[in-house]
């Protein structure tokens, strides 16, 4: 039986190409203008399905579930229960079995995204569609929809499929698909047979809204066969990677099981070597055991990346996985969209250009006449309606700049002037609209300069029209690339008189020629004034950022310049000569170093960069807002999403959704994540610690073969392990940064959590520091009360009691070598001082809890019986004092001797500016017409659009040609 189609990727070569011929596609899809008949839909939606995004694979949270419990460190933590049970706390094993479970619950929610992303898409599809069937309209399920169906498409509908328009217009708003926030026109009577789908003027597609007009469309395509559903399937084959920290805590899980079960096996023979019976050698191995389980690291690790997720949603970056807080600490690349990320998402007309030369319009008294026309004109070319919160923002400021010139136009007395619309069309970056200007009608058009340009014979100069001549062609150029050059987005304007009497013309083509040209409009989206110390603080931080970007590759260039993006050197690259590059290219591109500038970008694009960095060894953040930046938002080791201008579908495929969409909070998550690892760090170090006071008791025991008492018992190392060692941990989790933290260059992203110097540190000086202290303190406590090697002190024994207390002194050394151990692990470094002795309050909670905890332990009777300890007196109380002191103060000794080390190995020298390479585009022609010519202008283009001669346009075209092979050679 074959497969069902629903479940197998989406793939054009299955259907009928959506763009030939009308007849061609009606023949090939067994329909026609009257529609299906209702038994040939039901026949199909056998054959296709319904039109639903699938899930791939089912649900599998049973088994997801299940794997939660086979973690490294959930099988140690499972072991430590049986092994408390087996020692006579039941009480202390349910404990160990709820952390267990509380673990993989949260870690079960947090792997839950994939399927959350696919239901977010699947809310792109309506619930009802309306079709013609037999020749009459009606409405049906979405979901019933098939290949042949004829759909009613109208103003504020959902579209149910991809489809291709047969009669009538509509204006689409494909944000969802695309990310372009303008809605675009689609017409039966414009067929576009090459090119991208997503640009064909004549097709629609499923999950997009339709703002405007009516049309009747046939459905070529639905469910996972759409563009909707292609988008589906990349997200759901994009499969999310362990981060950093649980391959890394997976490993260390692993240690601790080969130290802990080694430690435990070897004890047996020594222990009967040394004449212990069978039974007290598997005891005591027992205890060896659950002494180096700890049993607190695996919660201790889960409750400090939350707490750093809490720090974060404060700032405005919500993380969705626990375990992303300390993938952001290795981020080494920054991928950033431009508008919004790196601006204020704010436009506003700040400079005009006409003829008569380029002027601020911050004084409206003073603006000439031209002037006043240029803004009635761009304002006559609008659809924007700002009181009732619509609009696209450049249509807003146009409006704005009419007002505050004294030539408003307010949006009702425009759409009553207006006669006919042609528009924003992406492909041609223009809109034209026909407006009733003192009775006659007159053509505005607005839109990008080089189109502008090419459509336009004429020019207004001093308000009279002459020929647009060669010269002419060039200042506008020139002064367009100029406006771009500083960041500005620049749009040109155009207008037609017609002659008294003569309508509107009916097509596109006939209204946008020979159009006579009045002036450019210049508008600024400011760079956010944070962002450029942002900036600053990750090129510090060793960070590279590209800005990914679907806007001009000038503008673009000028804005990540202001804000400190390409100090090191930067290069634009287009998204045709980004399709172009082979992989090998374009990872040589990326290893030169430098940041570059995708101009033009898709969302395919993306994931390829996302991709590319990734085989470098890069940990990658990357941000997105639209539906079609799912696929790479997955990808990237952190998806960034935007919490104001993203949609539901980039969030929810996303790992940390920004509420300010802005990149500061990216760079301010970075050093919470490094600060968040650092303290892991520290607070492993803080646990393997005292796993080294805890087993000596035990060798002492062995190696003396009996003769010295054993100084301590599994409940008493319970008592530590699950008693007065968490909160200090998780007091440490909470540190703040050491200084310097961001000067650093990002950890590689293979770098292990424990490392050599750490095991050195906690196991062979921390550790026996305080196993030595210990020892001495028992030690000394039995000789005071008359003990002697091999002395009985068993229970109705005289020493018995003696023996008890030395215990309990043992016991409480090494919580008062926990408590200098913890200031000490405070700081890697750095001196305790400099970042404050007190600054920690939940530290000295922490510290406070210990010693009630263990002033309950050593005084209240009832518990002398379950932990085998007995009350002090003042003078052995005093033998434990000193030791925090000894321990914190031998490291910190250790500490300021590594600071000297390393100031004697810094050899002083003057920092050597960083070379900016120069750039390519440098040439005696203007910028923005190689960047055309980049996007795959051909020369006669260039030359009927921009003035100039047919050789330089040859030449223009020669040197692209040889920047785009540029890119993929590597740095000399």
């Amino acid at each position: 039986m074959a497969p069902d189609p629903v479940e197998r990727p989406s793939d054009r070569s299955e259907g009928p190409d959506p763009r030939e011929p009308i007849a061609l596609l009606f023949r090939d899809l067994r329909t026609s203008p009257r529609g299906l008949s209702e038994r040939e839909a039901a026949r199909r939606q056998a054959v296709y399905g319904p039109n639903t995004l699938a899930r791939r694979g089912g649900r599998r949270w049973p088994r997801e579930l299940a794997q939660q419990f086979t973690h490294p460190l959930a099988v140690l933590l499972a072991l430590a229960a049986v092994l408390a049970a087996v020692s006579g706390a039941p009480a202390l094993a349910v404990a160990i079995v709820a952390v267990i479970l509380l673990n993989a619950a949260l870690a079960f929610v947090q792997e839950q995204q994939a399927e959350r992303a696919v239901e977010a898409l699947a809310a792109f599809l309506p619930e009802a569609a309306a079709v013609v069937r037999d020749g009459v309209q009606r409405d049906v399920p979405a979901r019933s929809l098939v290949p042949g169906d004829v759909l009613v498409v109208e103003e504020g509908e959902r579209i149910s499929a991809d489809a291709r328009l047969l009669s009538g217009g509509v204006e689409v708003d494909l944000s969802a698909l695309t990310g372009e926030s303008v809605p675009v026109f689609r017409s039966a009577d414009q067929v576009d047979a090459e090119g991208s789908l997503l640009d064909a003027r004549d097709l629609l597609f499923s999950g997009t809204t339709c703002t405007g007009g009516q049309a009747r469309a046939v459905v070529t395509t639905t469910g996972m066969h759409t563009e909707l559903g292609r988008i589906a399937a990349l997200s759901q084959r994009t499969r999310r990677e362990e981060s950093p920290l649980e391959r890394q805590v997976k490993r260390a899980a692993r240690l601790i099981a080969v130290v802990a079960v080694g430690v435990g096996l070897a004890f047996l023979p020594i222990g009967l070597a040394a004449g212990l019976s069978l039974a007290a050698a598997v005891s005591f191995a027992i205890g060896l055991l659950v002494a180096n389980v700890p049993e607190g690291l695996l919660p201790t690790i889960t409750l400090a990346l939350a707490s750093g997720a809490r720090d974060l949603a404060r700032r405005g970056a919500v993380v969705k996985r626990l375990s992303a807080v300390e993938t952001l600490g290795s981020t080494t690349v920054v991928c950033t969209d431009k508008t919004g990320t790196l601006t204020e998402n704010r436009m506003l007309v700040t400079t005009v250009w006409t003829p008569g030369g380029e002027r601020t319009v911050d004084a409206p008294a003073e603006a000439p006449r031209q002037v006043l026309l240029l803004a009635g004109a761009a304002a006559a070319c609008t659809t924007a309606h700002p009181a009732a919160g619509h609009g696209d923002p450049t249509e807003v400021a146009l409006l704005a700049l009419a007002d505050r010139l004294g030539v408003p136009c307010p949006p009702e007395r425009r759409d009553l002037d207006r006669r006919a619309v042609f528009r924003f069309d992406p492909r041609i970056k223009l809109m034209t609209t026909a407006d009733a200007v003192d009775g006659t009608v007159v053509l505005h058009t607005k839109g990008a300069p080089e189109e502008v340009l090419a459509h336009a014979s004429r020019l207004l100069d001093h308000e009279a029209e002459r020929a647009l001549a060669p010269d002419d062609r060039t200042a506008v150029v020139g002064a367009v690339a100029a406006l771009a050059a500083r960041g500005l987005r620049v749009l040109a304007v155009a207008r037609r008189v017609l002659p008294p009497g003569e309508p509107p013309p009916a097509r596109r083509e006939e209204a946008e020629r020979e159009l006579c040209l009045v002036g450019l409009i210049a508008m600024a989206d400011p760079a956010r004034p944070e962002v450029a110390d942002a900036i600053g603080l990750a090129h510090r931080a060793g960070i590279t950022v590209h800005v990914v970007t679907g806007d001009n590759g000038l503008t673009a260039a000028a804005i990540a310049a202001q804000v400190g993006i390409g100090n090191r050197g930067s290069r634009i690259v287009t998204g045709t000569e980004l399709a172009a590059m082979s992989e090998t290219e374009l990872d040589a591109l990326l290893a030169r170093g430098e940041e570059v500038i995708f101009a033009r970008t898709s969302p395919e694009a993306k994931l390829r960069i996302a991709d590319a960095l990734r085989a470098e060894g890069h940990t990658v953040a990357m941000t997105g807002d639209g539906v079609n930046d799912a696929p790479a938002l997955r990808r990237a080791d952190i998806g960034v999403a935007m919490g104001r201008s993203g949609t539901d579908v980039a969030r929810e495929s996303a790992t940390m959704v920004l509420t300010d969409d802005n990149f500061a909070t990216i760079v301010a998550a970075v050093e919470a994540g490094r600060r968040t690892y650092d303290n892991i760090r520290k607070f492993i170090v803080y646990i393997f610690t005292h796993a080294v006071p805890e087993v000596v008791p035990f060798l002492v025991f062995a190696l003396a073969g009996g003769a010295v008492p054993l100084p301590l018992t599994v409940m008493q190392i319970l008592a530590v392990d699950l008693g007065t060692d968490t909160l200090p941990a998780l007091a440490l989790g909470r540190e703040r940064a050491e200084p310097g933290l961001m000067d650093r260059p990002p950890r590689p992203r293979d770098e292990r959590v424990i490392q050599p110097a750490m095991l050195a540190r906690a196991w062979g000086f921390l550790g026996l520091i305080s196993a030595a202290l210990v020892m001495a303190g028992f030690l000394f406590t039995l000789t005071v009360g008359g003990w002697h090697p091999g002395d009985p002190t068993g229970p109705g024994t005289a020493l018995h009691l003696t023996y008890q207390q030395a215990t309990t002194v043992t016991w409480l050394g090494i919580v008062a070598c926990q408590i200098g151990t913890a200031f000490a692990a405070r700081t890697d470094r750095a001196s305790l001082r400099s970042i404050g002795i007190l600054s920690n309050p939940r530290l000295l909670g922490g510290i406070g809890f210990s010693l009630a905890f263990a002033a309950a332990i050593v005084y209240l009777p009832p518990l002398h019986r379950v932990f085998g300890t007995a009350a002090l007196t003042p003078g052995q109380l005093a033998v434990v004092v000193p030791f925090p002191f000894v321990v914190w103060g031998a490291d910190e000794l250790r500490r300021a001797l590594v600071r000297r080390r390393a100031a004697r190995h810094v050899a002083p020298a003057a920092v050597a500016p960083v070379p900016v390479r120069q750039s390519t585009e440098s040439s005696g022609h203007h910028p923005l017409a190689v960047l055309l010519a980049r996007h795959g202008w051909s020369a006669h283009r260039l030359t009927h659009a921009l003035g100039v001669s047919e050789e330089s346009a040859d030449e223009i075209v020669a040197r692209a040609r040889r920047i785009a092979a540029e890119h993929g050679r590597r740095a000399p």
